[in-house]
């Protein structure tokens, strides 16, 4: 293969594994660092009532993602009723049924919400526009209306300005006599809403009133607050009830929009819904995972995150492999440190998570210092290969356990995690290291021992890093980019930087 061949192929790798980080990156908004928070608040509606053996139907509205908060999750909690979630006038309700009940009866919505970075990043479905120019009232009532509208066109030029003059003269102390024949006697903030939306109706412009919570740290049985909506460009503008100012507070989170309210039930009595919420801070990757649950089920299917956490905890190891590999191949080709084997020192470091470092360094220079004594003993009886291997291997387990045995004694829990050392790669490092020692002396068979250690330790340090941990679980294709550099050091045929120092004399003397 010539090295164009080569070229073109890491290239592509490389540009694999870049864009579909970025995309993640970019795009979903996967998190870089495992440190990063979101805020995910958890919403409950509990609904109680009392039933008496009759058939049971209730209706609730419940939110769906709007254009500042993405709905992330939702389940339900009704034993033995049925349910079904349809929509409604662009709304969406759960209805609860049961063909008989008897006794008090408790009913759960449970959602999940996440604040949007911008109203774009997710944007809703359109609701369905009303009919501007009609309206329910009629006789006295309608001509009081029209007079209200005749008032505040005199005296606004746009939208907001009219929004602002109808709910100055709503809320205020004292009314006229059409306001006050349109409220009645004892207006409420809905009574007030309701006769905003007739107004503006009359008025040309299509309005509605949007009901919600206010979402906070923890909060128990808040209340539903209520704004007004108008269209305007596609696109729903709020209005604060109070005030007529455009725009409500950033935690109003919208649940429904219409004239009916929050519930509804057929055949019981004593109907009570509390809504509840909770904020939680947590991991913006677990927000992420869930908006992608919810909004891209095909690319969470096919991504780690669906598997078992039993399997992802052993996927968040073996990725690390490949890392540690590829500082192995650095080493030893680049720098020019001698180690014993291939892959010895990524799968020793790989028993250090448990050990730790110091530890580690110790008890395996032990087990390798009393299996090559033995290895060398075994030598003089003149052993087939087969049976020397499994002798020492035998001889390794039986050193694990004395050194276990050992340090339980002591009381060095440390030393029990040494039977997480990988038995078969210790057996065969011993075999590697007689055999350098007598072949090569005791000098070449040390440096290889110190080498693979140092190699060990250093592929430890790395796969222990919680940002290297984090990148290569949640962006599994970087290790695209990490086969094509290791493609590429396979092709290095440069001196080694050891070598460099070694012949430092030689170099000077040629030049």
């Amino acid at each position: 293969m010539n090295n164009r061949h080569l070229y073109v192929l890491t290239s592509l790798l490389i540009l694999a594994g870049l864009a579909l980080f970025s995309y993640k990156l970019l795009v979903l908004h996967f998190p870089l660092s495992p440190d990063s928070q979101v805020k995910i608040w958890d919403m409950e509606v509990r609904v109680s009532f009392l039933a008496k053996d009759r058939p049971i139907k209730v209706s609730l509205y419940i939110p769906r993602t709007s254009s500042n908060y993405a709905l992330l999750d939702e389940n339900l909690v009704s034993r033995g009723y049925g349910t079904r979630i349809r929509k409604v006038a662009g709304n969406r309700q759960v209805v609860w049924s049961i063909r008989k009940a008897s006794g008090q009866q408790t009913l759960y919505y449970r959602a999940t919400l996440q604040k949007l970075r911008s109203p774009d990043e997710l944007a809703p479905a359109k609701p369905e526009p009303l009919q501007a120019g009609k309206s329910d009232l009629k006789g006295a009532r309608l001509m009081a209306a029209m007079a209200v509208v005749d008032d505040i066109r005199a005296r606004s030029v746009d939208t907001d300005m009219l929004v602002s003059e109808l709910m100055m003269r709503l809320n205020a102390p004292k009314l006229n006599q059409n306001l006050d024949l349109l409220l009645g006697s004892a207006p409420t903030e809905l009574t007030r809403a309701r006769t905003a939306v007739d107004i503006l109706q009359l008025a040309g412009l299509q309005a509605r009133i949007a009901h919600g919570v206010q979402l906070s740290e923890f909060q128990r049985d808040l209340n539903v607050v209520h704004w007004l909506q108008v269209l305007q460009r596609d696109h729903w503008r709020p209005y604060d009830l109070a005030t007529g100012e455009a725009g409500v507070s950033d935690d109003y989170y919208l649940i429904w929009h219409s004239n009916k309210s929050l519930i509804k039930m057929r055949g019981g009595k004593q109907l009570k819904a509390t809504i509840s919420v909770v904020l939680n801070k947590t991991a913006a990757l677990y927000g992420i995972l869930l908006q992608s649950k919810a909004d891209m089920p095909a690319l969470y299917k096919f991504s780690l995150h669906s598997l078992p956490v039993d399997k992802q905890a052993t996927y968040h190891i073996m990725l690390l492999i490949p890392l540690g590999a590829l500082l192995l191949v650095f080493l030893r080709n680049v720098i020019g440190i001698k180690t014993f084997g291939t892959f010895m020192p990524v799968l020793i470091a790989l028993a250090f998570r448990e050990t730790q470092l110091l530890w580690g360094l110790i008890l395996f220079s032990l087990v390798i210092a009393a299996g090559l004594m033995v290895r060398l003993y075994l030598e003089r009886l003149k052993l087939l290969l087969v049976p020397r291997l499994a002798s020492v291997l035998i001889v390794v387990i039986l050193l694990i356990t004395a050194l276990s045995i050992f340090s339980d004694n002591l009381g060095l829990e440390r030393g029990l995690s040494i039977a997480l050392f990988p038995m078969v790669i210790m057996t065969m490092t011993i075999e590697r290291m007689s055999i350098v020692w007598e072949e090569l002396g005791r000098k070449e068979a040390m440096q290889q021992g110190i080498g693979s250690l140092a190699v060990a330790a250093l592929a430890y340090i790395v796969m222990i890093n919680q940002q290297m941990n984090h990148l290569v679980f949640v962006f599994p294709e970087i290790l695209l980019v990490v086969l094509a550099l290791s493609l590429l050091l396979g092709r290095y045929s440069g001196y080694r930087l050891l070598e460099l120092i070694r012949f430092r004399a030689l170099l000077r003397g040629s030049s």
